[in-house]
């Protein structure tokens, strides 16, 4: 199974405050989300701010999670652009930290809400647009293949990808269907089996983005590119992507237990948990 991309730890695994259950109609800010909501235009822009990069642990999972279903209630909210406050840095995967030295029940939630995650995302009702702001490995990849649309800023530095098996982790059918839905099979096959992580311009000559832009254009270039989206007839555009992703969708949705107890049983093997540990102390030898 797969659970992480290249990424640094987190360190904060407190549960989310209930405090976040108030009704959003505006702004609303949780510790690792923002969300700015034009009532106007009908389009929020939710921004990830969980630094250094965006490690999608529990906390920001759940967050993420619970704006979105705000959101996908509220009828006036028609579009989503998901990015980052992080400089240099859409998302770096989901969090090490998550899965190292915890017990299967915690390994378990943690899965489950990376599903709910992709199921919300890649479900949605809303026209969702990436705008990647930086690289974006592994579950941060898988996290801007649920949009219908992405932005990545035109940077050689930044890579895009879902790169698992460079660390031996495999992953599961529904990432793999993901990125074989944008990219095709033998694309996805290329990527999955050898690790790879594209630059932007290679991204966007496999289908990874759809559109290249300057770093100081990313978020106008969302904006503009969300009204034609939103041109479309919402119900004949929902009804649309609802035909386009439902295999995809019900594929886990009938079999979410099984990939839970698939993800736990890999996760917490010594030899996996041995190879999270030498993860974890490269990471720490690069920040001294």
């Amino acid at each position: 199974m797969e659970y992480f991309g290249l990424l640094s730890s987190s360190g904060n695994h407190g549960r989310v405050a209930t405090v976040l259950v108030s009704q959003m109609r505006n702004n609303a800010t949780s510790p690792n989300i923002k969300v700015d909501f034009n009532q106007s235009t009908g389009v929020a822009v939710l921004s990830m701010q969980s630094p250094p990069v965006n490690s999608l642990s529990l906390d920001l999972l759940t967050e993420l999670c619970i704006n979105l279903e705000k959101l996908e209630m509220d009828r006036a909210c028609r579009g989503l652009i998901i990015t980052s406050n992080q400089p240099k840095v859409f998302s770096a995967g989901l969090d090490i930290l998550e899965m190292y030295g915890k017990s299967p029940e915690r390994c378990g939630e943690f899965w489950r809400a990376v599903q709910e995650m992709w199921l919300k995302m890649y479900g949605s009702n809303m026209v969702t647009i990436a705008a990647i702001n930086g690289s974006s490995p592994a579950g941060g990849c898988l996290l801007s293949l649920t949009c219908d649309y992405r932005i990545m800023v035109d940077n050689p530095r930044y890579s895009i990808g879902l790169n698992e098996t460079l660390l031996g982790i495999v992953a599961p059918f529904w990432f793999k269907e993901t990125m074989a839905n944008t990219v095709g099979h033998r694309n996805t096959e290329m990527a999955l089996e050898l690790g790879l992580l594209y630059s932007p311009s290679e991204a966007l000559k496999i289908g990874l983005v759809d559109q290249l832009v300057p770093q100081d254009q990313l978020l106008t270039t969302a904006t503009e590119t969300m009204k034609k989206w939103l041109a479309i007839p919402d119900h004949a555009r929902q009804i649309t992507k609802s035909m386009m992703r439902k295999p995809t969708l019900d594929k886990l949705t009938s079999n979410r237990e099984a990939d839970i107890q698939n993800f736990v049983s890999f996760i917490t093997k010594d030899s996996i948990q041995k190879s999270l540990r030498m993860y974890l102390e490269m990471l720490k030898k690069r920040k001294a």
